[in-house]
């Protein structure tokens, strides 16, 4: 009995392989393998993209040897100009002009271009131009006294204007009181004194110009209500000065101005209409009596249809310095008095 044979595989055809004989096989090329080789991945992960050459092989070797000489010399060249430099522990840097008596720093670029300004202004003054009073109001620049004569025998003019000026002249006279201040190492006027006072300026003729002028003195008047009378030599020297307990010095009533100069006021207040803050004159032009003028000129004008006398205790300043002390006994005569500013 023959017994069937059921397949469970495709029943589909395949092709029939069919052998090759070895002469085939010798004779037929070798198909290129898909695959790289582990030579080329290495190649690829170790080496990096090239650049695109901006210049010729030619252009950079010409350029390499330029360059190398260029950085040798720059680094072989020797600086040039330098300055050694020592530190002076002993010496201070603070200097006192002689002709102007501010102290500055020396070697600050903003200190030595003050103190030039500043002491030229001090010796020499400022100057005045016609065209600064014409820009004035109506009024306010008033002609004192002309052809003022001098010991040196100049002649100049006395003109009075308000402190509290505005424009041109304002200005000027900010920067002139701004100047004195500095050399008398006085506190600026307050606006309060500025607005009661007035500003008296001796001025003399420029030699170059003819509309403008030198300004040689300046006196500032204001006014006040009381002042305190200074007392004579003799009241302050008549008792021997003494340390015993309990028993007052002969100067302990009296209020001290300047111990230095043995300068003391009785503490009185007496009526004073005029006081005198500041008077300023070029120290090229003094000794030739512009105060004193300025001062009578002053007193003349400063209240309107008045004249004051200063031996009457009609003036008075305010903490002299030792110039001023001088000029305050030989133009009033003793009779100037002193006033708190």
């Amino acid at each position: 009995m023959s017994s069937s044979v059921k397949r469970t595989y495709s029943s589909r055809s395949r092709p029939a392989h069919r052998s090759s004989s070895p002469s085939e096989l010798a004779s037929s090329p070798a198909k290129p393998s898909r695959k790289r080789p582990l030579t080329d991945h290495l190649s690829l992960h170790n080496t990096q993209p090239t650049k695109k050459a901006r210049f010729t092989a030619s252009s950079v070797a010409k350029s390499k040897p330029k360059l190398k000489s260029r950085a040798k010399g720059k680094e072989d060249r020797k600086p040039t100009g330098l300055t050694q430099l020592h530190f002076s522990l002993d010496t201070s840097v603070l200097r006192t002009c002689p002709l102007c008596d501010l102290t500055y720093t020396k070697g600050a670029p903003d200190d030595e271009r003050m103190h030039k300004s500043h002491c030229a202004r001090v010796e020499r003054g400022m100057e005045w131009g016609r065209e600064e009073e014409r820009s004035c109001g109506k009024g306010e620049v008033r002609e004192i006294a002309t052809a003022v004569k001098l010991k040196h025998g100049g002649k100049g003019r006395i003109i009075s204007v308000p402190a509290d000026a505005g424009g041109k002249v304002g200005s000027k006279l900010a920067v002139l009181l701004e100047t004195i201040s500095l050399h008398l190492s006085s506190p600026a006027l307050t606006s309060d004194i500025l607005r009661l006072s007035k500003i008296y300026l001796f001025l003399l003729p420029s030699p170059t110009s003819s509309t403008r002028e030198k300004i040689v003195g300046c006196v500032v008047a204001t006014r006040i209500t009381g002042a305190m009378a200074i007392a004579p030599a003799s009241e302050v020297e008549r008792f021997p000065a003494t340390d015993t307990p309990g028993v007052l010095p002969p100067t302990a009533t009296l209020v001290a101005v300047d111990t230095s100069t043995g300068l003391f006021c009785r503490p009185a207040l007496l009526p004073t209409p005029m006081g005198i803050p500041r008077v300023f004159v070029p120290s090229a032009h003094r000794r030739q009596g512009i105060a004193a003028h300025l001062l009578a000129a002053a007193a003349s004008t400063f209240v309107h249809g008045c004249k004051l006398d200063p031996r009457r205790g009609d003036v008075a300043f305010t903490q002299p310095t030792g110039a001023g002390k001088a000029l305050m006994e030989s133009w009033g005569a003793g009779g100037i008095r002193i006033y708190q500013e």
